[in-house]
């Protein structure tokens, strides 16, 4: 039996005062659908552009089992522009496996920008942000990830336990397919108190606070012969994208 540990949700109404007292906060799919005011089965258009994600080639362990998107925006007085394709980049200090390296990676595609529900969500998030940590503009980073069992075994965080260097992160699960594992471990950057749970529910949200918690997702298998685990994460930063300043 696979050990399974709920997620511990709050609700909208404390998606603040969550973030506030403990670093981070887990909302179910109805809050987030609430959150980004999208309506019930508002993110269905977005959910064929996992199927259509190229390889992640930049892997330093030789793996085959991340698939990748990415796009750059600026979130400002309501509104979300995207800024032409630009490297994606971490020092060494925030990734040890992966930092240093100015990674291209293939752009989120037009029909994912314009839909409707993209910029509604990344705005939505945005303000959570501001109002944790209020600043005039987001410099916002948007990765579509598949991992997959390719190999028999995928990371979704090779690097281990890290934060990114940014001011806030937010996993969204898009989709879990055939698998065992994916568990989500939140620790206290200074100190002992950590939490891990496991987001099964399509849509459900992690919203961190990258200079208090240290995050990771442990490793997934197959159940039979294929599975993949499809996640959204946005990173959000005030002062200028990371490696710009």
């Amino acid at each position: 039996m696979v050990a399974h540990f709920p997620a511990p949700s709050v609700p909208l109404d404390d998606l603040d005062r969550a973030l506030r007292d403990d670093g981070y906060a887990v909302l179910e799919p109805a809050s987030v659908v609430a959150l980004a005011g999208v309506g019930a089965g508002g993110f269905d258009g977005l959910l064929p552009s996992w199927d259509d994600l190229p390889q992640d080639d930049y892997l330093k362990d030789g793996g085959r089992y991340r698939k990748r998107r990415h796009a750059s925006f600026i979130a400002e007085a309501g509104a979300l522009v995207q800024v032409p394709p630009r490297r994606h980049w971490q020092p060494v200090e925030y990734n040890a496996l992966h930092g240093g390296m100015e990674r291209w990676f293939a752009p989120v595609t037009p029909a994912v920008v314009a839909h409707p529900a993209w910029s509604k969500l990344v705005l939505a998030i945005a303000d959570a942000c501001s109002r944790c940590k209020p600043a005039p503009r987001w410099h916002v980073e948007a990765h579509q990830f598949r991992i997959d069992t390719t190999d028999g075994l995928g990371r979704p965080t090779p690097e281990g336990a890290h934060r990114d260097g940014v001011d806030f992160v937010a996993v969204l699960l898009v989709s879990r397919s055939g698998i065992k594992g994916g568990e989500t471990r939140v620790f206290d950057a200074n100190g002992p108190r950590g939490q891990r749970f496991t987001l099964d529910a399509p849509w459900s949200m992690l919203l961190m606070d990258d200079a208090r918690v240290i995050h990771e997702s442990t490793p997934i298998q197959p159940i039979g012969t294929f599975g993949h685990r499809d996640t959204l994460v946005l990173t959000y930063r005030a002062a200028a994208f990371l490696g710009d300043d």
